[in-house]
């Protein structure tokens, strides 16, 4: 008897699908089954198509893909439709695909099956409840697998996917190394029980390794088959006491790096649809692993880039506390164009922590390159190492400046026409520190200024002359601004990315700092800045955002120094210094804010307000009567009793103020009549080349801690 008789004895029907040419073949009881007319016939996918559920279609598409992958037999239930869409009855396939070079075919049986009662196939394969519980899994999977960032991550959201009707108690992740299969990962076993896993070759007879080296998955319903398929490994299986296995690849862009194995303590048919969700699941997470692969790349190459270019500041030197903090804020490698730098200039300490004097001379640089790329980090570098060759040439900080301007030119002139967004410019501040004296000369090239932490907790921005940031105009000249950072005092640096950062401009966020420096306590510089960087970018940062509407990121370069303090240090006075030079008479405002800060807690606000108003006479009058600069110098020291503040101006000019009496619609000649009115002590002082008019006022009421 044929096989086709035998076959149609029992209700059972040949069907043949070329996919690449859309025809089926059907056999006499194939056509009867899909309700056609019982004679064998080919037809147009299309044609056949149309006798199946919609939703059926879309199931066996995936079955046979999935076969195709794995070289196994699709197998799935179908609803046949008549031409009215109503359900004629439900036909088993078990089909066996054939790929060939351009598509594949399908060679199978079609078999009817009893429709089950209402209610009692709630939970089949290809049923309603089950396939909706699997796409639900499946969406949560992907969205977890999706959001993990390391390799941990990934291997964690694997650990706790819970699989619809199916979890497996057992899990593990494989790699490749060379020619040898790693573990990755594993849950569901005991910490060393990956031992004989670890550095496996590829050519063992152990499922996970016949998987990489085929790109198929291979399932295990059974002990027995394990046995048979797998004997010599099958020991190393067996102490688990599981019942079924599934070892499917990991596969990214079409090459197989790696294998899961999910491995059950109950007994797993592995149906089609059960093993579509191990496959799908094996990609998402195939996906995820080598996302997590790049990033941890990128975030190593990033860490090497910024230990390459961000300088080691060493053992201290003695008398001063160096601290420093770089955060990369951007996108991609994580790379920007900010930086600092400690430079030992000739003449400094011949070793770090060497006996004797303290006496040298260090440079502190600070500076952002235009731009969060791996372009900036590359200007950012260069421009580093020009500035340390010129700063150990022994070239003062206005001459460095002017030279490291001219370099960046030269290097980003001829940018225009290519792909690198064109010519770059760079914000920079250099300061050299006398380590003896604390003499610090400071030139800026379009940098915030910086700000000093007095003993007291007194903070005050140090404005600062200054000139265009480098790189835009290679004859641009940068005034150099001198200030002494006394005992106990600490100078902060830092890059607008610690300002602006989270909503801030430049004065709200001038704002946060300054609290973050007043409330900071002892002399720990590391603590200080890890706080100013937290409050940016830890968990703090979220109650200190700005009033924009947008939290902006940028990158963070911070840098701080102090100078070491003796125990009667608290007593030192509080002291600022500023220039005015007939160029700038704007920074008259810039002196009142100086002052309003410098006698920010002064408890007489009707004193600090004829200070100020004094303070703005004195310099106006310097700008007006004369041809030279005002140098301004105002201190605040304990008395007796009370506090003091003294004043003092000084001008190159011999010409001696004098008392007037003006009129009452006269514009000018009030200002020694108001220092008499308001001041407590007033006078003027020649001296070898102009001279100095100066007044002090007594604070009536002592403040909080003051002159103790």
């Amino acid at each position: 008897m044929r096989t086709e008789d035998v076959l149609a004895a029992v209700a059972t029907g040949l069907w043949h699908w070329d996919n690449a040419s859309r025809i089926v073949s059907l056999d006499a009881e194939a056509a009867r089954l899909l309700g056609l007319p019982a004679a064998p016939v080919e037809l147009g996918e299309a044609a056949v198509r149309s006798r199946f559920h919609p939703v059926d279609w879309n199931e066996i598409d995936g079955v046979v893909n999935l076969a195709v992958a794995e070289g196994t037999l699709a197998e799935a239930r179908l609803r046949i439709m008549d031409e009215q869409g109503r359900v004629l009855r439900t036909v088993r396939t078990r089909s066996k695909p054939f790929a060939d070079g351009t598509g594949h075919r399908l060679v199978g049986t079609l078999q009817e099956v009893a429709e089950p009662e209402p209610g009692t196939a709630a939970r089949t394969p290809v049923t309603g409840d089950w396939r909706r519980s699997r796409e639900a899994f499946l969406l949560d999977a992907g969205r977890a697998l999706a959001e993990a960032r390391s390799t941990s991550e990934v291997l964690r959201v694997a650990a706790s996917l819970s699989m619809p009707g199916f979890s497996p108690d057992g899990l593990a992740v494989f790699g490749v190394s060379g020619d040898r299969l790693t573990v990755i990962g594993h849950h569901g076993q005991r910490d060393g029980d990956e031992g004989p896993f670890t550095s496996m070759s590829l050519d063992t007879d152990y499922p996970a390794a016949e998987v990489v080296r085929t790109g198929r998955a291979i399932y295990l319903p059974t002990p027995e088959e394990y046995l048979r398929r797998f004997p010599m490994t099958w020991p190393l299986a067996e102490r688990f006491g599981r019942r079924s296995w599934a070892f499917v690849p990991l596969i990214v862009a079409g090459r197989t790096m790696g294998a899961w194995m999910a491995a059950f303590k109950h007994p797993v048919a592995f149906t089609p649809d059960e093993r579509s969700v191990l496959t799908t699941v094996a990609r998402m997470l195939a996906q995820a692993l080598a996302r997590a692969g790049v990033a941890e790349s990128e975030r190593e190459l990033s860490l090497g880039l910024q230990r390459a270019m961000m300088p080691v500041l060493g053992p201290g030197i003695p008398g001063i506390q160096v601290a420093a903090r770089y955060v990369p804020t951007g996108g991609g490698l994580q790379v920007g164009g900010d930086w600092y730098d400690m430079i030992r200039l000739p003449g400094g300490p011949s070793r770090p922590g060497a006996g004797g004097s303290d006496a040298g001379r260090i440079a502190l640089v600070i500076g952002d390159v235009q731009g969060h790329d791996v372009r900036a980090a590359g200007l950012m570098g260069q421009l580093r190492i020009a500035l340390r060759a010129y700063a150990s040439e022994g070239h003062r900080p206005d001459a460095v400046l002017s030279r490291a301007s001219r370099f960046l030119y030269g290097i980003t002139d001829g940018d225009d026409g290519d792909d690198s967004g064109g010519p770059r410019f760079a914000t920079c501040l250099y300061l050299e520190v006398d380590l003896a004296t604390g003499t610090v000369d400071i030139a800026r090239a379009g940098h915030p200024d910086p700000a000093v932490r007095m003993v007291d907790g007194t903070v005050l921005l140090r404005p600062t002359a200054g000139g265009m940031p480098l790189g835009i105009d290679p004859d641009t000249d940068y005034p150099t601004t001198r200030f002494t950072l006394e005992p106990g005092e600490t100078l902060m640096m830092c890059t607008d990315g610690l300002l602006e950062t989270g909503g801030h401009d430049l004065g709200s966020g001038w704002e946060r700092a300054r609290r973050l420096l007043e409330a900071h306590e002892g002399e720990d510089l590391e603590t200080l800045a890890d706080t100013l960087v937290e409050a940016v970018h830890g968990p703090a940062s979220h109650h200190t955002t700005g009033p924009l509407a947008d939290r902006r990121e940028d990158d963070i370069a911070l840098l701080l120094i102090s100078r070491q303090a003796a125990t009667a240090a608290r007593a030192a006075p509080r002291r600022t210094l500023m220039t005015i030079a007939q160029a700038e008479p704007e920074r008259v405002a810039e002196a009142r804010e100086q002052l309003r800060q410098l006698l920010h807690d002064w408890t007489d606000p009707e004193q600090l307000d004829s200070a100020v108003l004094m303070v703005s006479e004195m310099l106006t009058n310097v700008l007006v009567h004369t041809d030279g600069d005002a140098l301004l110098v105002a201190e605040v020291a304990c008395g007796e009793k009370t506090r003091r503040l003294r004043v003092d101006v000084s001008d190159g000019s011999d010409e001696l103020p004098h008392k007037r009496h003006p009129g009452e619609m006269a514009s000018s000649g009030r200002g020694l009549v108001l220092m008499e009115m308001l001041a407590d002590a007033w006078g003027v002082d020649p001296r070898g080349e102009g001279k100095t008019i100066w007044f002090e006022l007594n604070e009536p009421t002592p403040a909080d801690g003051c002159c103790r």
